[in-house]
């Protein structure tokens, strides 16, 4: 009958067997039968190969639990291989038997030897091949002790001893909780089950310091320290071991037994020694790998290496010291047996020691930290007594530290300390490939996220939009929250323009104790510098341990924006508490901040440009247009482009003397600031030159005059002037000047649609102009249709709609209002081609409205 199964696919890749051999040891151990590990690893390591090197195909590895004995199945798709001649085999030499000397099939060789029974099935493209192991008899009695201890050397306890034990199911939500775990940690069982485990376990967040908890979790088995939140909002330290087990049908779940920190004692491994054989002599060497060292996680060889120091030396709490690149520093790389708040100490100097015995460059033994106080402030205020430290070179060269220590004094002598620093020297050299592997990784994928960070940034000039980008870049990648400052053009204060934190949830709260405190000093020193303030408001507020609060403000760092020699903001990071940042975050961050700097700076250019060119647009153009009796008036007017260039079109309509009224519209050659002063001077020029009598030829020499007389800032004007006078029968009479302007429409009642003024020398170019005025009469229902080339001239590919175009969408306006003309005009041109305008649109209709009769 089969209890339980486990199965999984490799590739045909060289890792697969190695692959193959983690997932059976994994397995196996989490059905607790380790007597039988190393049988099934090594069968199952030949299978694979075989399958996946010799074969070329995939392999599937399937492990099943029966009564009394262990199933192992390996199944590749390369069934017409031979197997293996066997010495009672009468003939060998048929095909279906291979060369018992050839590499490949050995691995059914080893199965005949190591197997209590084996076999090969055959299907249609697949071929299986299994074998059995028995299981150890159950023996009933001691499997450890340790001898008597006297009393005040005993664990001490304050109360009864809860042990929590909580069910975490494979999707990481909590599947059992009970009564004991209620006890410790504040939480019914009804509010817990069915939620996500990593809403209660605060566990390290830090990229370099042991495993994640998702990680953690998919571990056979884990034994350490961390931090839970309690249901009054407190987080607690405790002590924990993990188990990952599978029920009948193979699901895989975690079970976690958990006590208070300061009754680790109760689930504390003891030291790894087999059952009923004593423990080893001490000058037996230490092996700190146990298993293959590879260069894919450095996180979880270092985890490895500090727990197997910490069991192999029976200890209470290990630590692995890197060196920073510059090799003047020591960095917290993984830990074991420390709650989460020692690891805030988790860079000093090398040389800190006062003394030679304090070098970090020799082993030592610490034999009493009571009354010497420890070399590492790591373990300051900790409860540990004893202390091993050695280092970890490579060709002379330090590259870490590790220290082993426990909470008894005296623990350890030299012996103890000459073993481990043979262990060390074994290992150094694997961590230091891998060390080498996790910085090329993190070099490239540092150079990737700055060429997406900068990609992003150039995508946009809107200041907002900018900001968020910053932020979202940001977080989570290098911090767990973020927060952009920006100054302004005095030397005041800066000022919080944008927050975000990777919770959502998050952000009001962050935000409410920034607005709290002032902020951070524009200091334009380049570099990153920590930042109090923000924690220190939160503790003096009595904020730091609400649950909104509780484990959010960390270590913070505020780094400049600066951007032509200016500072014109900052950018602050914040990691969650416990949590240090990582040298080469900070280094990041920095180049961050630098392309964040300019692109913040040019979206605030662009910004004002952009203000000040409206701005400057709105002044060309009249506030509003009076109302004149008789005559409906309708305008207009569309800038191209994305507002930060003032055009050249305009119009203009305004009263002359009583009962006549001056209408312009033009279009100056070109964009930008000289084209502005030329629409300045034509649109004030007009109104002037109208008002002192001055009939529509007159005003027009003169104001050609005005512009050629600026000189090389002159630009040729295209403009359609005239005058305006209602009369007493309801008809309007016009009489206007078109200076190689486009002709304005005329549209009669019957639909009939004709040119109401001829062309004539535009203004700008020569000094003497011969200009005459054109008379026209507007019959009631007529109308005047004014427009500038923008409309006349817009495109799709080789078409353009032309005065042809536009006459006959005028025609069709017959009966509606100025307004409704202008607007059907203004639809028509927009979809003529389906690219948005190119040229800037003015479009000016006047109607004299159909009498009413009784």
């Amino acid at each position: 009958m089969v209890t339980a199964r486990a199965a999984a696919t490799f590739g045909p890749v060289g890792r697969s067997a190695a692959a193959a051999r983690g997932f059976v040891r994994d397995a196996l151990l989490s059905w607790g039968l380790p007597e039988v590990v190393d049988d099934a690893v090594v069968l199952v390591s030949e299978l694979v190969t075989n399958a996946v090197v010799h074969a070329g195909t995939a392999a599937e590895v399937c492990c099943l639990r029966e009564d009394t004995t262990i199933r192992v199945e390996v199944t590749d798709h390369h069934p017409e291989r031979g197997l293996p001649a066997f010495a009672d085999v009468p003939d060998a030499g048929v095909e279906r038997y291979a060369d018992p000397d050839d590499e490949g099939g050995r691995g059914l060789l080893m199965c005949s030897a190591l197997s209590s029974s084996w076999g090969v099935e055959y299907a249609a493209g697949r071929k299986t091949v299994w074998f059995r192991l028995p299981l150890p008899d159950h023996v009933i009695g001691t499997r450890y002790a340790v001898p008597a201890t006297p009393g005040d050397e005993l664990p001490s306890t304050d109360g009864p001893v809860h042990v929590a034990v909580v069910q975490i199911d494979e999707h990481g939500r909590v599947l059992a909780w009970n009564p004991d775990a209620e006890a410790l940690f504040l939480h019914a069982a009804d509010d817990v089950l069915g939620h996500p485990w990593a809403e209660y376990a605060a566990w390290p967040q830090s990229a370099g310091i042991g495993l994640g908890l998702d990680e953690t979790l998919r571990l056979a088995r884990w034994e350490g320290g961390f931090g839970l939140r309690r249901g009054d909002g407190l987080t607690v330290e405790v002590y924990g071991v993990q188990i990952r087990v599978r029920d009948a049908e193979g699901v895989p779940s975690t079970l976690c037994l958990l006590v208070r920190e300061v009754d680790r004692a109760v689930l504390r491994s003891p030291a790894r020694t087999v059952a009923g054989e004593p423990a080893g002599p001490a000058d037996t060497p230490l092996d700190l790998l146990a298993g293959p060292a590879t260069s894919d996680d450095l996180g979880a060889l270092l985890q490895r290496t500090v727990e197997r120091a910490r069991d192999l030396l029976d200890a209470d709490a290990a630590y692995l010291l890197l060196t920073t690149d510059d090799e003047t520093e020591f960095e917290v790389r993984a830990a074991t047996g420390l709650t989460a708040a020692r690891r805030r100490y988790a860079r000093f100097p090398v040389d800190h020691g006062g003394s030679r015995f304090d070098s970090s460059r020799l082993p030592a033994v610490h034999e009493d930290l009571a009354s010497r106080p420890a070399p590492v402030p790591l373990l300051t205020g900790a409860g540990l007594r004893s202390l091993i430290t050695v280092p970890l070179k490579v060709d002379g060269r330090l590259i870490g530290s590790l220290g082993v220590a426990a909470a008894a004094p005296g623990r350890y002598d030299n012996e103890d300390a000459l073993r481990l620093q043979f262990a060390a020297d074994r290992v150094a050299l694997a961590l230091e490939s891998a060390r080498l592997a996790e910085l090329e990784r993190l070099r490239r994928g540092s150079l990737s996220f700055l060429v997406e960070a900068s990609e992003l940034l150039a995508g946009t000039l809107e200041h907002e939009q900018t900001l968020a980008l910053m932020a979202q870049m940001a977080v989570p990648t290098l911090a767990s929250w973020c927060a952009v400052y920006t100054s302004g053009e005095q030397s005041g204060p800066a000022s919080l323009a944008f927050v975000l934190h990777q919770d959502e949830d998050r952000i009001d709260p962050l935000r409410y104790v920034l607005d709290k405190i002032p902020a951070p000093e524009a200091d334009p020193a380049p570099g990153t510098r920590f930042w109090t303030a923000p924690a220190e408001a939160a503790r003096t507020g009595g904020l730091a341990d609400s649950p909104e609060l509780a484990g959010l403000l960390g270590e913070t760092v505020v780094l400049p924006l600066a951007a032509r020699n200016r500072v014109i903001g900052l950018l602050v990071l914040g990691a969650p508490t416990g949590v240090r940042f990582r040298q080469e975050m900070l280094e990041l961050a920095e180049d961050l901040s630098r392309r964040a700097a300019l692109a913040l700076d040019n979206s605030r250019l662009y910004s004002e440009r952009t203000a000040t060119s409206q701005a400057l647009q709105r002044s060309l153009l009249p506030p509003e247009l009076p109302e004149i009796p008789g005559v409906e008036v309708d305008v207009f007017y569309q800038a191209a482009g994305e507002g930060n260039e003032v055009g050249g079109d305009f119009y203009d309509l305004f009263p002359i003397r009583e009962g006549t009224y001056g209408f312009a519209i033009g279009d100056v050659c070109g964009t930008g600031p000289e084209a502005a002063s030329v629409t300045g001077l034509a649109r004030h020029s007009l109104r002037l030159l109208a008002r002192e009598g001055l009939d529509a030829p007159q005003v027009l020499r003169r104001l050609n005059a005005a512009i050629l007389d600026e000189g090389s800032r002159s630009r040729f004007l295209t403009l359609l002037y005239g005058e305006l006078t209602p009369r007493a029968d309801g008809c309007t009479e016009l009489s206007m000047v078109c200076a190689g302007h486009p002709l304005p429409l005329r549209l009669r009642v019957d639909g009939q649609v004709d040119q109401a003024a001829t062309p004539q020398p535009l203004l700008g170019v020569m000094d003497e102009l011969d200009l005459i005025a054109e008379h026209l009469v507007l019959e009631p229902g007529e109308v005047l249709l004014c427009v500038t080339d923008g409309v006349t001239e817009r495109r799709e590919g080789l078409r353009m709609l032309g005065d042809d175009g536009l006459a006959q969408v005028l025609s069709g306006c017959t009966g509606l209002t100025a307004g409704a003309v202008a607007a059907r005009v203004q639809r028509a041109v927009e979809r003529f081609a389906p690219e948005p305008p190119s040229d800037d649109m003015a479009i000016l209709t006047l109607r004299v409205p159909l009498q009413r009769t009784g």
